[in-house]
């Protein structure tokens, strides 16, 4: 998302400045103060959840800075334009891709699926964790339970995996609501001789998922865009700058990528997911 903002502001002739706030609440506040202090022009947000971007968007309104948020909503709060994903609807199809395959192998009569979550406060999480248990409800298959994240660890991850497979002995599956700790989950499933046993599925991309799908390593993942995200928010901010009148909502599509399709979208997931630039 930041290479899209970056390379769209630039474009267009802003000066950026691009901070992390490292899941930490702190440091979020930190950085806003920053910001606001520097007399920006405008500010795009992706907060650490919902429940954080209510007060981001109090202190920008009284520094009359216009905000876009991208990816992770508010509870609460006045923003120009909030640029998302569609959770629900990536969650769902990757979902039954899952149970499509399952179904294959004959896991869907008794086979569980275990989730690793993101929080649950964000608005993006609920809308997953919604879309993806609508896809199993479908087809009958249980939950084996959810995990949510608090740190984003490879510990984390691989700890949740662990326990999901000791407690479930008919555990077929594990979904990772994100991407870059998928080693964890993997290793985990390893660790208890359950390679070929157990699928899983993530939601967003790592680049080594164009080689791990293919090879099976990885059944699957629900791609979002971010990349054009970072694009969208940067345009639809200028032009409120600019005194145009912009879309309150704007909602791209999700890629539920698989062995079947992964071909055919590489050249949009190298741009608009993993930010590779021509």
């Amino acid at each position: 998302m930041a290479k899209g903002i970056k390379s769209k502001a630039l474009k267009q002739g802003y000066d950026i400045e691009i901070y992390s706030s490292n899941n930490l609440k702190k440091q979020e506040l930190t950085n806003l103060s920053k910001a606001l202090k520097s007399k920006i022009d405008g500010l795009i947000i992706s907060p650490i959840n919902s429940s954080t971007a209510v007060t981001i968007l109090k202190l920008s309104k009284l520094s009359n800075v216009p905000v876009i948020i991208s990816d992770i909503g508010t509870d609460a709060g006045e923003y120009v334009s909030f640029v998302s994903s569609n959770n629900k609807e990536g969650a769902y199809q990757i979902g039954k891709v899952l149970a499509k395959n399952m179904k294959l192998r004959g896991w869907d009569k008794k086979g569980t699926v275990g989730i690793i979550a993101i929080p649950q406060k964000r608005a993006n999480g609920k809308a997953r964790t919604d879309g993806f248990m609508k896809a199993m409800n479908e087809s009958n298959i249980k939950s084996a339970g959810l995990f949510q994240q608090q740190n984003f660890s490879y510990l984390e991850t691989y700890n949740y995996s662990i326990e999901l497979i000791k407690n479930n002995p008919e555990l077929k599956a594990i979904w990772l609501q994100g991407s870059n700790r998928y080693k964890g989950a993997l290793d985990a499933i390893k660790k208890s001789n359950k390679e070929g046993k157990i699928f899983l599925i993530c939601f967003d991309s790592e680049p080594e998922f164009l080689d791990m799908i293919p090879d099976g390593s990885l059944l699957g993942s629900a791609m979002q865009q971010p990349y054009l995200m970072g694009v969208k928010s940067v345009e639809l901010l200028d032009k409120h700058i600019k005194g145009f009148t912009v879309e309150k909502n704007f909602k791209l599509n999700i890629l539920a990528i698989s062995q079947k399709n992964i071909q055919e979208n590489i050249p949009t997931i190298n741009r608009n997911v993993l930010g590779l630039e021509e």
